[in-house]
């Protein structure tokens, strides 16, 4: 069950390329619950959604799965009328889709290490530590990220072996440091308020959190690869939530 389920949600969002609407029979139209504030409710809002976005002659790349209970996420490539870079995560009942939230936001340049949004390993290994490595991201998110604690980042990240995805930061505990801290040398303040989520299939952890960039409104979406107890690599989206006017359903971000 666990290979199909992926293996579904990756015929589901290759047919964003095509448009067909056939694509869309993984999710269940009776009890789908979309989060996507810009997409209408149930499977036939996703399948006009494919049908606009196909006439951009789209491209989409899954560059990671994973599976942590019913859930399935996705690590993607958009090319649309722009680049994107996004999560998908999806809840299953049985074998359909059942619930779905995303994280969106345009792709960037090489950071200043020289890495892209998306490269770095992307099979999960270490199933059996599953468990202890998502406890583990919990608490880095709970302690650092929402209750600012810095000094304990040496206690999660690998300083020597840390490898920086984000756009905006260079690799090592330094860049994550300068990032996070109040007077960040990113010029754009990041706040975390509240932890929503975290998924997990081995070695790679993927959080999901509510805050504000730069005084917007955000989703945070950020994924860590562990090795032997501590965190070795991330990668993230940040996408700003558009007004409660602007929403298409009344079902939230989260």
């Amino acid at each position: 069950m666990t290979s199909k389920r992926k293996d579904r949600i990756r015929t589901l969002l290759k047919g964003i390329e095509t448009g067909d609407a056939a694509a869309v029979e993984v999710v269940n139209p009776d009890k789908y619950i979309q989060h996507n504030p810009q997409t209408h409710e149930g499977s036939e809002g996703l399948a006009a959604l494919f049908k606009r976005l196909s006439k951009s002659s789209p491209r989409v790349n899954i560059v990671r799965a994973f599976e942590d209970g019913d859930y399935v996420i996705a690590h993607t490539e958009y090319d649309f009328a722009s680049s994107k870079i996004g999560f998908e995560v999806f809840r299953f009942e049985d074998d359909l889709a059942v619930e779905h939230w995303d994280n969106i936001q345009p792709r960037q340049g090489l950071n200043p290490s020289g890495h892209t949004m998306v490269d770095g390993p992307t099979e999960a290994t270490d199933l059996d530590r599953t468990d202890f490595n998502r406890e583990t991201v919990r608490s880095f998110a709970d302690e650092v990220l929402i209750n600012g604690r810095f000094e304990k980042l040496e206690q999660f990240i690998d300083d020597e072996r840390y490898i920086q995805h984000d756009p905006r930061i260079a690799d090592g505990l330094q860049g994550l440091r300068s990032a996070l801290e109040p007077a960040s040398d990113t010029g754009v303040a990041m706040q975390y308020d509240q932890i929503h989520r975290v998924l997990a299939e081995g070695n790679f952890v993927l959080s999901v959190s509510e805050g504000s960039l730069g005084g917007v409104h955000s989703a945070f979406y950020d994924l860590f690869r562990l090795a032997e107890g501590k965190l070795v690599e991330h990668w993230d989206t940040i996408e700003a939530i558009p007004p409660r006017s602007d929403w298409k359903n009344d079902n939230g971000k989260f």
